[in-house]
């Protein structure tokens, strides 16, 4: 499945590129990135996090005249008096507008680095919103994002990720320097795809798919996803030795009653169950019906 998105990305599409600090997924990005320029295609960057001589370091090859960086690496604040682009200026209207000053006649791939960049400066609803405009067509034929999911919360990354077509969460193995892209891609019909493939980059932002991981030894595991133990680290032990677990399978509880007692209640024998009382002097005890006055 990987390969396949590597080809291209339909129009109105959206793939997200989620990460973490123990991979970092920028290199499969500018893998993207490559393939999209190879196609002919005029892709427009929105840099926060690297500046444009970082972005293209090993794009040399690539028709790199249709790669327009867009500087919010610089002043993203708008600190100064001139800055090129600054997170407040992430909506419809001025994102339309850079796009649109190439001479460029096709509609571009938007690529976004990043989304966390903007997501802690702007609220997610702002961040969704321009996002699902820009989906709608236009300017921009696809959008192509990287997201740091370990920097913000679990409901953010879900309402960002809800709205991608794509998503990509790159994980990596135990050894080398391969990873795992956990892919999830939503067909226009609302079909759910998921998949796993094992894969690596060269240093020309080449993928190369080296299988499953079921194909390659044990599963990675999620670091998300790794059951941590509650009873771990604890000055008391709450597990049961088989002595402790017999003695307590043999313990009588005072509420439990067993077969027999169950049957002497149910089947009791003759002269039982009557209630015997002898009244005491000193029981007050009054002939009169103390619920007289409810009669009707």
């Amino acid at each position: 499945m990987l390969p396949e998105l590597l080809q291209g990305i339909d129009a109105g599409g959206f793939l997200i590129i989620q990460d973490s600090a123990s991979y970092s997924g920028r290199h499969l990005l500018k893998s993207f990135i490559n393939s999209a320029l190879d196609r002919e295609e005029a892709v427009h960057v929105l840099g926060f996090e690297v500046s444009e001589e970082e972005l293209k370091d090993g794009l040399k090859g690539s028709p790199i005249q249709r790669l327009h960086f867009h500087n919010a690496y610089s002043d993203p604040l708008g600190w100064t008096d001139h800055p090129a682009f600054t997170v407040h200026q992430f909506c419809l209207e001025e994102l339309t507008r850079l796009v649109k000053q190439t001479s460029h006649l096709k509609p571009a791939t938007l690529v976004i680095d990043s989304l966390s960049w903007i997501l802690r400066h702007l609220g997610p609803p702002d961040v969704c919103k321009t996002l699902q405009q820009l989906k709608k067509g236009g300017a921009v034929r696809a959008i192509i994002g990287l997201l740091h999911a370990d920097m913000h919360q679990r409901g953010t990354v879900g309402s960002v990720c809800h709205l991608a077509t794509s998503v990509i969460t790159v994980v990596p193995v135990v050894k080398g320097d391969k990873a795992v892209a956990k892919i999830t891609k939503r067909s226009k019909s609302g079909k759910v795809i998921q998949d796993e493939q094992i894969f690596s980059i060269k240093d020309d932002f080449t993928v190369m798919v080296q299988g499953k991981p079921s194909q390659l030894g044990p599963k990675t595991a999620d670091p998300k996803e790794q059951e941590t133990d509650p009873t771990a680290n604890l000055t008391f032990n709450l597990r049961l030795s088989d002595t402790e677990r017999e003695a307590k399978e043999k313990l009588a509880l005072p509420f439990v009653f067993s077969k027999e007692k169950k049957t002497a209640l149910l089947h009791s024998g003759p002269g039982s169950g009557r209630i015997l009382y002898e009244p005491d002097a000193n029981d007050d005890y009054d002939q009169e019906d103390p619920d007289d006055d409810l009669d009707v």
